[in-house]
């Protein structure tokens, strides 16, 4: 299927940028221009991935022939940019998560809805060979029904290592901000919407301490948890055990998601990633080491935005949409709302099983 490529924009040319702009060997997208508040730092982007026109997110937003536009910036302003973006007539894909407030991302949504334009939203992990391989296995019947699942992200945290780790540890951080929307969503790819969420948090230490860069030494305030654990409920009846920290010192043997069905347990890929190994175990207890079914196993960040591109193009809807961004927002905020509050929380949302990916695409294709 040909289609007409999709112009698109990048606000936000910081460390992340990089990833995105390999996007540009998909054949729907178009990269115009990209933007950062520092056109310094646009400019620079701009020379290194060959795209032609480096400007100030205003003037980008002012460029009519663009449709999509990538939404790069800090999570806080995730919602003040993707609202600008939606009011200049453009859609918008978002790095995760969509929004640090309920508030905020139902005020995308409401907005997006009444414009006319699309919404999508980061992690777009799940569209990779590894994930769509175990969503493949399991609607084949490999493991029975799913009845369970584990989810672990097992860190020390990312003072030792990130240059601006500041944001890590305020409003919009900690652990399920931070890693919990690639394994949330992954679990939404597998088995559909929650219904329910039961969570425990705590803070392992006050502040911390930068223990790289040039702000070596400087000392973190830690406003958010940075243990959390709990369970979800999902609609179709599987139970999850999820525990997302930064307080694990010396690492962890944990798996990052396993599913167990009623014939077999299966090993899922790090949902931080596109690919990785997928092993099936069934009555005797011998792993079987699968090979992926489906492409895309290697680095494919802004898959969701081309995506929209083909959503755009034939009225298909798209799989990293506001819908499946905003209902991982609401989950993760339940888990801390559970904490405060000594109780299971009900979600007030939901979506649609995002649609699996098809096998056999050409490279630089999605929807074939």
């Amino acid at each position: 299927m040909s289609v007409k490529p999709v112009k698109v924009g990048v606000i936000g040319c910081g460390a992340i940028s990089d990833a995105y702009f390999s996007a540009k060997s998909f054949e729907i997208l178009d990269f115009a221009a990209c933007a950062d508040i520092a056109i310094d730092r646009a400019k620079e982007k701009a020379e290194k991935h060959e795209i032609p026109v480096a400007c100030t997110p205003e003037e980008l937003l002012k460029m009519d022939d663009i449709e999509i536009v990538i939404n790069l910036t800090v999570p806080k302003a995730h919602t003040e940019v993707n609202m600008a973006i939606i009011e200049a007539g453009k859609s918008a894909h978002v790095e995760k998560p969509i929004s640090v407030t309920r508030e905020g991302g139902l005020q995308q949504l409401a907005a997006a809805k009444d414009k006319g334009v699309l919404l999508g939203g980061a992690p777009d992990t799940f569209y990779g060979g590894g994930h769509q391989t175990c969503r493949k296995l399991i609607e084949d019947g490999w493991i029975g029904k799913p009845v369970a699942a584990t989810a672990f992200m097992m860190s020390g945290g990312v003072e030792n290592w990130h240059p601006n780790p500041w944001f890590y540890y305020d409003i919009g951080g900690g652990p399920m901000f931070d890693m919990g929307p690639y394994y949330l969503t992954a679990l939404v790819n597998l088995f559909g919407p929650a219904r329910r969420i039961s969570g425990s948090t705590s803070k392992g230490q006050p502040t911390r301490t930068i223990a790289n860069g040039i702000e070596d030494g400087k000392v973190i305030d830690v406003v958010v948890p940075t243990h959390v654990a709990g369970t979800i409920d999902f609609v179709n009846g599987v139970v999850a055990t999820v525990v997302m920290s930064f307080d694990i010192v010396g690492g962890a043997e944990l798996p990052n998601i396993e599913v167990y069905g009623t014939e077999g347990s299966m090993t899922v890929p790090d949902p931080n990633g596109f690919g990785g190994p997928v092993k099936v175990r069934r009555y005797d207890g011998e792993g079987l080491d699968v090979p992926l079914t489906h492409g895309y196993a290697g680095g494919h960040r802004g898959i969701g935005a081309a995506d929209i591109a083909y959503s755009l193009r034939t009225g298909k809807k798209h799989r990293a949409n506001g819908e499946v961004a905003y209902h991982v927002l609401d989950m993760m905020h339940a888990f801390h709302d559970s904490s405060d509050a000594g109780k299971h929380v009900d979600l007030a949302s939901t979506c649609e099983q995002p649609r699996a990916v098809p096998m056999g695409l050409r490279a630089g294709t999605l929807d074939e």
